[in-house]
């Protein structure tokens, strides 16, 4: 599993944080998140099986063997409990991850989390997709088409079957874990009445609202979403349900997170890779 790791010197006493992309797409998709919170935490941003650089299964993982590829991915790298961060499929990896191997999540963040009961069908998918286009940041098209090329449509279709198939919804009932339901306003995708009930239904749940983002609000909103994330990752208290501006928050150097290879102890790399 091909994956970035931050390199910016953080307390050792903070849990690092695992960022999980969404359907289709990469970690190159986490750039952006993943800059902003480089500074406070350790991050690591891999790519599922079959997407992005990582090594391509000869079929299609269900979000059940995502979640134990992810599983195996952080025992191989010496990580024994991180925060996670998910956006869509992600968001179902994560929490079949926190029922099936609970020892390894401390927290989660479901950003957009599908599918909608209401929505569980590919032709619905599609059309949400299109729907929330003209709201992302123009670049992320070009992310998107080219993760898509690497992925194959036969290999993203298969997926979208497993994650239209996974009842989120009722599974979320058993997440012990705090998590963190994060949606923004305009995500036609996922309907604010699903976010708000599966916020509700998780026994630690909460719901931050981001106004004017979209389904990918990790690429297209970084900043908002990092203000949303880092007392919930911190665990510094309470904090607001909604947020009315863009708060700012300083970027990293460079344009995007350098690649360096978790097994390798002294090799780190001060190449940056642009989204």
């Amino acid at each position: 599993m091909h994956t970035r790791v931050s390199l910016d010197a953080v307390p050792d006493d903070r849990i690092p944080v695992i960022l999980v992309h969404g359907l289709g797409m990469s970690s190159r998709y986490m750039i952006p998140l993943a800059n902003h919170l480089a500074p406070h935490v350790e991050v690591y941003a891999p790519d599922l099986p079959g997407f992005g650089l990582s090594e391509k299964p000869r079929r299609a993982l269900t979000v059940r063997e995502l979640a134990d590829a992810l599983a195996a991915f952080m025992t191989a790298i010496g990580v024994r409990r991180a925060a996670f961060v998910g956006n869509s499929l992600g968001c179902e990896v994560l929490v079949e991850l926190a029922l099936v191997y609970p020892h390894l999540v401390d927290r989660l963040v479901l950003q957009g989390p599908t599918p909608d009961p209401e929505a569980r069908n590919l032709v619905r998918q599609v059309v949400g997709f299109l729907a929330i286009a003209p709201f992302e940041r123009w670049s992320l098209a070009w992310v998107a088409l080219m993760d898509y090329a690497r992925a194959g449509i036969g290999r993203y279709i298969l997926t979208l079957r497993s994650m239209v198939d996974n009842r989120i919804g009722e599974k979320a009932l058993r997440v012990e874990q705090p998590t963190l339901v994060v949606w923004g306003t305009r995500d036609y995708i996922v309907p604010h009445a699903f976010v708000a009930s599966l916020a509700d239904s998780l026994p630690r749940g909460r719901l931050a609202v981001i106004p004017g983002a979209a389904h990918g609000i990790n690429f297209s909103h970084p900043e908002a979403f990092t203000a949303v994330l880092l007392p919930f990752l911190l665990d510094e208290g309470e904090m607001p349900v909604a947020w009315s501006r863009t708060p700012t928050i300083p970027r990293m150097r460079g344009a995007g997170m350098p690649v360096r290879s978790p097994a390798s102890n002294g090799g780190r790399s001060r190449r940056w890779n642009r989204p």
